[in-house]
């Protein structure tokens, strides 16, 4: 399993809430799609409130991310792969 610290991801939006990163994608992004806590992108579980809310924006993953002991965090990950499987409907 990977760790989303080996990825090439900016911050969107640093130390934030759960509730403030859902709504940073809900207002900042169109193509929206929603997630049940657990979902798994980029060979990590998502931590949140159901229906998590996770963003695709070209190549890029728009997701909220819970880093235990650090808190929430929105990042943008370039993911071709799990952008065509959002769009798919796979889960």
């Amino acid at each position: 399993m990977s760790c989303i610290d080996e990825l090439d991801y900016e911050i969107l939006l640093p130390n934030s809430s759960i509730k403030e990163c859902a709504d940073y994608i809900k207002k900042n992004f169109k193509e929206i799609y929603y997630v049940r806590q657990g979902y798994m992108i980029f060979n990590t579980y998502l931590i949140g409130i159901n229906p998590i809310p996770v963003a695709v924006d070209n190549d890029y993953i728009i997701m909220p991310y819970v880093k235990p002991c650090h808190g929430s965090f929105v990042l943008k990950i370039k993911g071709k792969v799990e952008v065509e499987r959002l769009r798919a409907g796979g889960i």
